[in-house]
């Protein structure tokens, strides 16, 4: 079996029942706004490899298209190196947040709605391509990251936790559902399929502060939701949490690679 075709068996046996899903109170995707917007303000304030090695592709400046781009983490801190920014994201909310904060930094900017690939051919192709924990949602590498390399003139700088980001939550399966749930993929699964792709990142690992350190009622929904459970069983995800602890930190990876290599 490919490489790649391992990526997709190993995120596709992170599907969650169906009969679950069927009687799940709310919808277990996707994220709060706010979360997002909190982790542009960080990144706006720090300095990581993935930025440094995006301002490396920008040299002198340019122009970012940002896939997946949530509140603009990824892409707003590279102002004013990037002279103009394109959004790219599946949702309509978080395109919004991207482009008001785009507004206050006062720079050229861009929103396209939908999901990419699909949506590349909408998307202006721009200097630098930037796509920050997007890709352990994509069970379809190929054409993804294919399309990015695609879009960059320069190069592409990807950002992911070195391990899958749902898998503290494995603990909490069990504990709250009795149900034992794979780990899903690593970085050292996605290089070998990148690998096979003809893409032969740089790769840095480096460690920050989880998300989800602060604890408290948002992190409690984010539980309830993913786990597919009710409001009513709170106390019993806050005692599931002091029990089994929230991550402090988490350990990184910046994947960059060059659009085309210079003679």
């Amino acid at each position: 079996m490919s490489a790649v075709q391992r990526w997709r068996e190993s995120l596709e046996s992170l599907a969650l029942p169906p009969e679950l899903l069927a009687n799940a109170p709310e919808s277990p995707w996707g994220f709060a706004v706010s979360l997002f917007d909190r982790l542009a303000d960080e990144a706006m304030a720090t300095q990581t490899p993935s930025r440094r090695a995006a301002a490396v592709l920008l040299a002198d400046g340019g122009s970012v298209l940002d896939v997946g781009c949530g509140g603009g983490a990824a892409s707003l801190p590279l102002v004013p190196l990037a002279h103009r920014v394109v959004g790219v994201d599946e949702s309509a909310a978080m395109v919004e947040a991207f482009a008001a904060r785009a507004d206050r930094l006062g720079v050229s900017h861009l929103e396209v709605i939908g999901r990419w690939p699909d949506v590349a051919e909408s998307a202006p192709p721009a200097d630098v391509v930037v796509c920050h924990h997007v890709l352990y949602n994509v069970a379809a590498l190929a054409p993804f990251v294919l399309a990015l390399t695609a879009a960059a003139g320069r190069g592409v700088v990807t950002e992911q936790t070195a391990g899958h980001p749902l898998s503290w939550l494995v603990p909490l399966w069990r504990r709250l559902h009795g149900l034992e749930r794979p780990p899903g993929p690593t970085i050292d699964d996605l290089l070998p399929a990148l690998e096979e792709l003809g893409i032969r990142p740089q790769l840095t690992r480096w460690s920050q502060p989880s998300p989800w350190r602060a604890g408290g009622d948002d992190v409690v929904a984010f539980v309830r939701r993913r786990l597919c459970l009710p409001a009513a069983r709170d106390e019993e995800i806050r005692a599931a949490l002091t029990a089994e602890g929230v991550p402090e930190t988490r350990e990184m990876t910046t994947m960059w690679w060059r659009a085309v290599e210079p003679a």
